[in-house]
């Protein structure tokens, strides 16, 4: 075993995290190539040779950093099972700034250089937003009940991160149901591989073997990948990103709920972590995360980084501080050389998406089992305007690829045929605040908090108003309805404590966790 500064940074289950964090990395680096190629018809020059290349160094750095903060924490606490916080290109990010930054722009010049050019400048106003984040996040923290920030959590990682891989498993069953097996029984069970083999590393086997053996891969697609590889190395593009802010201002104002949702993400995340047995310093960890993604727009690339989801998942299946860093190196590499498209033309993408799905297994199960068990109706309630975000965005992609929309249809006819997208697209606008407000607000309610529930109403009050949440836009007034609602919430929490004085005590929930469910 190797140590650095006194400390182990190898153990046998970093093979597990490694496995597990780079193939979720390479995944998503896979399937953002594939709809910029595909989708926006960018040129592979710029995919390949600007951004890849960037945002491949920024992970890196990242993982670099949560390396030494693991192996810090791990001298100071005296402690060898330190896990390092996982990190990678923000998924929900990802599909953002491509659909609804570079996309719009693209579509309206025909110029993709622009619609890059544009990302950048996106991307660095948000980097902003994520680190003057930093500074509030402890504070946040601090005062949100632990079921709030994981509830969240739960639903990200169940609607955005296990979903689709669900799906695409279920649509190569014999090749993705190997691979999920031997997932949940290493990772879940905890059993050993036959020949101690890391239970990540096997699943990606067998499930490449199958993918050849039954023909569902093709050899020309190797040859043909492999003859475009080339190395590319990150350089400065500081001109387009100065180029990008002359097309940036219809979309400032999301940079900065988006941003807002990266650092929310990034402090949910250390949340977990801590549930899980690692505290790290809230402000030192979110501020690497900006930091990134500020160096990352001036490299070329328009994707900021976050703390992943994952950290218990990684902790559990025996991973500590070497397993992040080692997963950096390789991800750098493969960007550097520009070898995606030839690892999509060898490894079948549907045999490494059960570790995705398995990643929601670990987060939707901590998120109950590291809160107090009054508490699980707040958590479900963090979910629920996920599920709601989730299904608009299906409902909307699946209008765009007949030609239409919701607008275009009208509300009242999809309300007859049950699909009520107006609630959706109320409950669903800033679905990662909205959960946070809403679990806060009901796990004050249990604990008969009803003052910190007020202040918590006032809040999502005032955030309607702005449309940081429930509303496609900021403005004054954005979403007056909500507002409202938010404020009759908080008159009900003022007057509940006059009202438990008069009844002589306050009963709530607090001693009677089941009492919801006896009706």
């Amino acid at each position: 075993m190797s140590s650095f500064n006194g400390v182990k940074w190898w153990v046998k289950g970093d093979w597990n995290g490694f496995f597990g964090l780079f193939t979720n990395n390479i995944t998503n680096l896979m399937v953002l190539a594939g709809i910029l190629i595909q989708g926006l018809k960018m040129p592979e020059e710029i995919v390949y040779g600007r951004i890849m290349p960037a945002l491949g160094l920024t992970i890196f750095l990242n993982a670099l950093y949560y390396f030494w903060m693991g192996a810090r924490l791990s001298r100071d606490e005296k402690r060898d099972d330190v896990t390092s916080l996982p990190s990678g290109v923000s998924v929900p990010h990802m599909f953002i700034i491509v659909f609804m930054i570079m996309g719009p722009v693209y579509m309206k010049t025909k110029d993709a250089v622009l619609a890059w050019q544009v990302g950048l400048a996106w991307c660095f106003i948000e980097a902003i937003v994520a680190i003057l984040g930093a500074f509030i996040g402890p504070w946040l923290r601090s005062i949100t009940p632990r079921a709030a920030m994981l509830g969240t959590l739960a639903g990200v990682s169940i609607c955005l991160i296990s979903m689709r891989p669900a799906m695409q498993s279920w649509e190569v069953p014999y090749i993705a149901f190997v691979s999920l097996t031997i997932i949940l029984i290493g990772f879940v069970g905890g059993q050993r591989m036959p020949g101690n083999i890391p239970a990540g590393l096997l699943a990606i086997i067998a499930g490449t073997a199958l993918g050849w053996v039954t023909g569902y891969m093709q050899p020309q697609a190797v040859s043909q990948a492999a003859s475009s590889v080339h190395v590319s190395w990150p350089v400065p593009s500081i001109s387009s990103l100065i180029e990008g802010f002359g097309l940036i201002g219809p979309y400032i104002a999301s940079a900065i709920p988006l941003g807002i949702y990266n650092f929310l993400e990034s402090m949910d995340n250390l949340e977990s972590a801590s549930a899980a047995g690692d505290n790290y310093n809230t402000r030192e960890a979110m501020l690497v995360d900006g930091l990134s993604s500020l160096v990352g727009s001036f490299l070329g690339s328009p994707f900021p980084i976050a703390i992943y989801i994952g950290h218990a998942g990684w902790k559990k299946v025996g991973a500590r501080i070497g397993y992040s860093l080692a997963s950096g190196i390789c991800i750098v590499l493969i960007c550097f050389t520009g070898i995606i498209p030839l690892l999509l033309s060898i490894i079948p993408l549907v045999t490494l998406v059960p570790l995705l799905l398995y990643i929601g297994l670990a987060i939707g199960a901590q998120a109950f089992q590291a809160t107090p068990s009054r508490h699980a109706p707040a958590v479900i309630m963090g979910i629920i305007p996920w599920l709601a975000n989730w299904a608009k965005s299906l409902v909307d992609n699946a209008l765009s690829a007949a030609g239409t929309s919701a607008q275009t249809i009208g509300y009242e006819k999809l309300m007859q045929a049950d699909v009520i997208y107006k609630g959706m697209e109320i409950l669903g606008a800033g679905a990662i605040i909205v959960g946070m407000l809403l679990a806060a607000i009901t796990a004050f309610i249990i604990d008969s908090r009803y003052r910190e529930a007020m202040y918590t109403a006032l809040a999502g009050a005032v955030m309607s108003y702005f449309g940081i949440i429930h509303a496609a836009n900021i403005g004054f007034g954005a979403a007056m309805l909500p507002a409202v609602g938010y404020l009759l919430m908080a008159v009900i929490f003022l007057i509940m404590p006059f009202q438990h004085k008069e009844e002589g005590g306050c009963k709530g929930l607090k001693n009677q966790p089941a009492l919801f469910l006896r009706f």
